[in-house]
């Protein structure tokens, strides 16, 4: 049991941090955009990489080289690139706040989530080299209860997040709020993209 803790502890400390895929996942929560398909996303992929890195951890310690790194990194700086430029080109003053999820196309929610997911080589280093490195000595069922215990925070963190969103979202419910909230979001990500950028250089 104390193996679950554990895990449960390391898991949440690592996800707390204020990334692109958190954002992401406010911003879906807020504009009720099948918050449920994207909080499972998040979360199932958390389990996967936790359990690769958990068991695969000395595969990857060999293979995942910095070359892949610099590749995901490329991939990513191209997402959020193109991310910003549809945030910037957007008309923020034409939103509608009674258009209904549904509507909103399921397909490119998911791409959209598996992007900041996979694309994330912070995803990797958090979930496959941090957990995978930290629970290597670990004896196998302790290595299952570590990684349940990981997966656990993982799920309650992104539906909470995604759901108190939603929740919140009833007083984002004007132009000029979400306009901040826009803006915050353009932001974030380009400094988020500088900062990768620099990373590679």
């Amino acid at each position: 049991m104390e193996y679950l803790v554990l895990g449960f502890f390391t898991g949440i400390s690592l996800i707390l941090a204020i990334g692109a895929q958190n954002i992401f996942v406010i911003e879906q929560g807020l504009k009720k955009q099948h918050i449920f398909i994207v909080c499972l996303i998040c979360s199932i992929s958390d389990l996967i990489l936790i359990f690769l890195g958990i068991f695969l951890f000395h595969y990857f310690n060999q293979y995942f080289n910095s070359l892949i790194e610099l590749i995901l990194n490329l991939f990513l700086i191209l997402f959020l690139l193109h991310f910003i430029f549809k945030k910037i080109k957007s008309h923020y003053s034409d939103i509608n706040f009674s258009i209904e999820p549904n509507n909103i196309s399921k397909l490119n929610i998911v791409f959209k989530t598996l992007g900041f997911t996979y694309l994330n080589p912070h995803v990797y280093s958090d979930t496959v080299f941090f957990l995978g490195n930290f629970s290597k000595n670990y004896l196998l069922n302790q290595k299952i209860l570590f990684g349940i215990g990981a997966s656990i925070a993982s799920f309650l963190f992104f539906f909470i997040l995604g759901y108190l969103s939603n929740y919140l979202s009833k007083y984002a419910n004007s132009k000029k709020i979400w306009k901040i909230i826009n803006v915050f979001i353009i932001c974030f990500m380009s400094i988020l993209t500088l900062f990768i950028i620099k990373e590679i250089l």
